[in-house]
Protein backbone atom coordinates (compact mmCIF):
# COMPACT_ATOMS: atom_id res chain seq x y z
CA UNK A 1 0.00 0.00 0.00
CA UNK A 2 2.70 2.22 0.81
CA UNK A 3 4.49 1.93 -2.58
CA UNK A 4 1.27 2.73 -4.22
CA UNK A 5 1.47 5.88 -2.38
CA UNK A 6 4.78 6.75 -2.99
CA UNK A 7 4.32 5.75 -6.79
CA UNK A 8 1.13 7.82 -6.98
CA UNK A 9 -0.13 4.93 -8.37
CA UNK A 10 -3.91 5.37 -9.43
CA UNK A 11 -6.41 3.37 -7.55
CA UNK A 12 -7.44 -0.07 -9.65
CA UNK A 13 -9.65 -3.07 -8.57
CA UNK A 14 -6.69 -4.62 -8.15
CA UNK A 15 -5.49 -2.68 -5.44
CA UNK A 16 -8.44 -2.70 -3.34
CA UNK A 17 -8.83 -7.08 -3.98
CA UNK A 18 -5.58 -6.61 -2.47
CA UNK A 19 -6.35 -4.50 0.11
CA UNK A 20 -8.92 -6.92 1.21
CA UNK A 21 -6.45 -9.70 1.13
CA UNK A 22 -4.03 -8.21 3.72
CA UNK A 23 -7.07 -7.54 6.05
CA UNK A 24 -8.84 -11.05 6.03
CA UNK A 25 -5.74 -13.55 4.93
CA UNK A 26 -6.13 -16.40 7.11
CA UNK A 27 -9.48 -15.25 8.18
CA UNK A 28 -11.56 -16.48 5.33
CA UNK A 29 -11.14 -18.89 2.10
CA UNK A 30 -11.87 -16.35 -0.27
CA UNK A 31 -9.41 -13.65 0.55
CA UNK A 32 -8.74 -10.70 -2.31
CA UNK A 33 -11.97 -12.04 -4.27
CA UNK A 34 -15.09 -11.16 -5.50
CA UNK A 35 -18.13 -12.34 -3.86
CA UNK A 36 -19.39 -15.66 -5.59
CA UNK A 37 -22.55 -15.68 -3.63
CA UNK A 38 -25.01 -13.18 -3.02
CA UNK A 39 -24.76 -11.02 0.50
CA UNK A 40 -26.69 -8.61 2.88
CA UNK A 41 -25.95 -6.86 5.30
CA UNK A 42 -28.13 -7.08 8.66
CA UNK A 43 -30.58 -4.58 9.17
CA UNK A 44 -30.07 -2.88 5.92
CA UNK A 45 -33.43 -1.77 4.19
CA UNK A 46 -31.55 -3.04 0.99
CA UNK A 47 -29.75 -5.08 -1.20
CA UNK A 48 -26.31 -6.02 -2.39
CA UNK A 49 -24.89 -6.45 -5.88
CA UNK A 50 -25.75 -9.55 -7.02
CA UNK A 51 -21.88 -11.38 -7.64
CA UNK A 52 -22.77 -11.46 -11.15
CA UNK A 53 -22.59 -7.43 -11.54
CA UNK A 54 -19.98 -6.77 -9.10
CA UNK A 55 -16.91 -6.91 -11.25
CA UNK A 56 -18.36 -3.81 -13.34
CA UNK A 57 -19.67 -1.88 -10.50
CA UNK A 58 -16.55 -1.94 -8.88
CA UNK A 59 -14.76 -0.86 -11.84
CA UNK A 60 -17.67 1.90 -12.28
CA UNK A 61 -16.65 2.72 -8.92
CA UNK A 62 -13.15 3.09 -9.46
CA UNK A 63 -12.93 5.01 -12.58
CA UNK A 64 -15.62 7.37 -11.45
CA UNK A 65 -13.86 7.92 -8.26
CA UNK A 66 -10.38 8.32 -9.84
CA UNK A 67 -12.05 10.87 -12.42
CA UNK A 68 -13.70 12.89 -9.45
CA UNK A 69 -10.43 13.16 -7.85
CA UNK A 70 -8.59 14.25 -11.02
CA UNK A 71 -11.14 17.01 -11.36
CA UNK A 72 -11.50 18.10 -7.86
CA UNK A 73 -10.76 21.85 -6.96
CA UNK A 74 -10.85 21.71 -3.43
CA UNK A 75 -10.35 19.22 -0.74
CA UNK A 76 -14.14 19.87 -0.15
CA UNK A 77 -14.75 18.15 -3.72
CA UNK A 78 -12.43 15.47 -2.85
CA UNK A 79 -13.90 14.55 0.66
CA UNK A 80 -17.85 14.74 -1.07
CA UNK A 81 -15.90 12.42 -4.28
CA UNK A 82 -14.13 10.00 -1.63
CA UNK A 83 -17.27 9.66 0.58
CA UNK A 84 -19.89 9.29 -2.02
CA UNK A 85 -17.64 6.42 -3.13
CA UNK A 86 -17.20 5.07 -0.03
CA UNK A 87 -21.34 5.21 0.24
CA UNK A 88 -21.10 3.12 -3.34
CA UNK A 89 -18.48 0.46 -1.90
CA UNK A 90 -20.49 -0.16 1.01
CA UNK A 91 -23.68 -0.63 -0.88
CA UNK A 92 -22.13 -3.14 -3.71
CA UNK A 93 -20.37 -5.26 -0.94
CA UNK A 94 -18.33 -6.46 -3.15
CA UNK A 95 -16.50 -9.14 -1.05
CA UNK A 96 -18.48 -12.13 1.11
CA UNK A 97 -17.04 -10.62 4.11
CA UNK A 98 -14.83 -8.20 5.71
CA UNK A 99 -16.25 -5.42 3.01
CA UNK A 100 -16.30 -2.27 6.49
CA UNK A 101 -12.93 -3.03 7.29
CA UNK A 102 -11.70 -2.93 3.74
CA UNK A 103 -14.26 0.09 2.79
CA UNK A 104 -12.47 2.11 5.87
CA UNK A 105 -9.18 1.18 4.69
CA UNK A 106 -9.43 1.81 1.06
CA UNK A 107 -11.40 5.18 2.23
CA UNK A 108 -7.64 6.21 4.77
CA UNK A 109 -5.61 4.96 1.35
CA UNK A 110 -7.44 7.54 -0.77
CA UNK A 111 -7.41 10.46 1.75
CA UNK A 112 -3.50 9.90 2.49
CA UNK A 113 -3.27 9.48 -1.52
CA UNK A 114 -5.19 13.41 -1.69
CA UNK A 115 -2.77 14.42 1.30
CA UNK A 116 -6.15 14.53 3.30
CA UNK A 117 -6.50 13.63 6.78
CA UNK A 118 -7.01 10.14 7.81
CA UNK A 119 -10.57 9.03 9.28
CA UNK A 120 -10.36 7.50 12.94
CA UNK A 121 -13.77 6.56 13.52
CA UNK A 122 -14.38 6.31 17.43
CA UNK A 123 -16.51 3.48 19.03
CA UNK A 124 -19.07 6.14 20.20
CA UNK A 125 -19.88 7.38 17.06
CA UNK A 126 -19.96 3.67 14.80
CA UNK A 127 -23.60 4.11 14.99
CA UNK A 128 -24.12 8.12 13.83
CA UNK A 129 -21.05 6.76 11.06
CA UNK A 130 -23.99 3.29 10.00
CA UNK A 131 -26.98 5.83 10.02
CA UNK A 132 -25.24 7.89 7.50
CA UNK A 133 -24.54 4.87 5.52
CA UNK A 134 -27.50 3.16 5.40
CA UNK A 135 -29.20 6.51 4.37
CA UNK A 136 -26.49 7.13 1.58
CA UNK A 137 -25.91 10.23 3.17
CA UNK A 138 -23.35 12.29 1.27
CA UNK A 139 -23.07 15.89 3.01
CA UNK A 140 -23.91 14.46 6.17
CA UNK A 141 -20.59 12.01 5.90
CA UNK A 142 -18.95 14.41 4.98
CA UNK A 143 -19.74 16.56 7.71
CA UNK A 144 -18.98 13.54 10.35
CA UNK A 145 -15.65 12.97 8.40
CA UNK A 146 -14.36 16.52 8.88
CA UNK A 147 -15.77 16.79 12.09
CA UNK A 148 -13.04 13.66 13.28
CA UNK A 149 -10.42 14.76 10.56
CA UNK A 150 -10.60 18.22 12.94
CA UNK A 151 -9.27 15.72 15.70
CA UNK A 152 -6.69 14.08 13.44
CA UNK A 153 -5.37 17.33 12.93
CA UNK A 154 -4.86 18.33 15.87
CA UNK A 155 -3.62 15.03 17.16
CA UNK A 156 -0.94 15.37 14.54
CA UNK A 157 -0.23 19.05 15.60
CA UNK A 158 -0.11 17.53 19.42
CA UNK A 159 2.47 14.75 17.83
CA UNK A 160 4.68 17.48 15.98
CA UNK A 161 4.95 19.59 19.03
CA UNK A 162 6.24 17.11 21.04
CA UNK A 163 8.91 15.94 18.14
CA UNK A 164 10.03 19.71 17.85
CA UNK A 165 10.32 20.05 21.94
CA UNK A 166 12.49 16.53 21.72
CA UNK A 167 14.83 17.63 19.39
CA UNK A 168 15.03 21.05 20.77
CA UNK A 169 16.41 19.27 24.14
CA UNK A 170 18.96 17.10 22.70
Amino acid sequence: MLEQLENDSPLTTGLIKKLHYYLTDRLQYDSGKYKTNPNTILGANFETASPHHTPSLMDQLVDNLNYKLKNSDTENDKLEAITDSHIKFERIHPFSDGNGRTGRLLMNYVLLKESLPLLVIEKESKADYIQLLANEDVRGLINFCSSFQEKEKSRLQRFENMERTKIKYK
